[in-house]
């Protein structure tokens, strides 16, 4: 990458080589979000097999309107 570059050796030399260290850094952070984002592959579950979540399932939040709110 920087081919005859005595500047960049010296960095590499003083500091270490932090562009491929973050290179290899970000690669296995890719690495384990590939992992943690599959879906979940358990015995009986099926790909396209998803449950659908029913209405009122889980948290939602309603907007109020602004002004008095009714008792």
């Amino acid at each position: 990458m920087f081919q005859d570059s005595p500047i960049y050796d010296r960095l590499v030399a003083e500091c270490g080589d932090v562009p491929t260290q973050v290179r290899r850094e970000a690669e296995r952070v890719n690495r384990e979000l590939e992992v943690v984002m599959r879906p979940l592959h358990a015995p009986g579950h099926l790909p396209g097999t998803e449950r659908t979540p029913s209405p009122g399932a889980g948290w939602q939040r309603t907007a109020l309107l602004p002004g008095p709110r009714p008792h």
